[in-house]
């Protein structure tokens, strides 16, 4: 199992990442690849209960790899950390494979609630860099999540987040109804409504003016 996972890992880097020349080279220079294969060990201890060394085996790996995994969550194989260099992930997080997370990521709790406090990420999702994921709740399969975007509840399936606090601008790549509803701003509508009618009175007034003008010449 440890194997079959550490290649599925291998080949989601080889897929995602366009520097990759060969497994190989992955195999022995990924941090985000080392990170996890680290995480599949300290999991293990950590379920035969041997929780301290389980602890002291993912802080050894964030030594390593700059990234820190909590050795109860739960990630499939065929995930890809690409760079890694402050990922954090909680001890309820789950990840399905082939998701791909960016460095800076932290897929985090949001308060001290007991329980899922951790997001499951679904299969395909995209995690760009520096977003925070912060609480028990699911991002949907090949979701994307925008750089610097702090997530605080459900992303549906196939949407993309953006902003602080994250909001969903695209569903299959339309903008949903609610987005246009949320963007209407009613005293900016009465503002341009008010400037429209403003300007067409300057027009008639300027229309008087040049009137009033051609009837005194024609009196002179």
């Amino acid at each position: 199992m440890f194997f079959k996972r550490l290649r599925a890992d291998i080949n989601a880097a080889k897929k995602n990442d366009p520097a990759a020349r060969s497994k190989f080279e992955i195999w022995l220079t990924y941090s985000g690849v080392k990170a996890l294969s680290w995480h599949r060990y300290a999991n293990f201890l950590y379920r035969i209960k041997l929780k301290l060394l389980a602890r002291m085996t993912s802080q050894f790996a964030k030594w390593l790899t700059g990234i820190e995994i909590h050795p109860a969550a739960k990630i499939a194989g065929g995930v890809f950390i690409d760079h890694g260099a402050g990922v954090v992930i909680g001890e309820t997080a789950e990840i399905e494979e082939g998701v791909v997370i960016y460095q800076g990521v932290t897929l985090g709790g949001n308060g001290k609630e007991k329980g899922k406090r951790h997001p499951t990420i679904k299969r395909g999702a995209m995690i760009s860099a520096g977003a925070k994921v912060l609480g028990g709740f699911t991002v949907g399969e090949y979701a994307k999540i925008g750089a610097g975007a702090v997530v605080l509840k459900e992303v549906p399936p196939y949407a993309t987040v953006v902003g602080v606090p994250g909001i969903v601008v695209r569903v299959n790549g339309e903008k949903p109804d609610d987005l246009q509803q949320e963007k209407r701003d009613p005293l900016q509508e009465e503002i341009c409504h008010l400037r429209e009618k403003l300007f067409k009175l300057e027009e008639k007034l300027v229309k008087l003016e040049n009137q009033n003008k051609e009837n005194e010449n024609e009196n002179i």
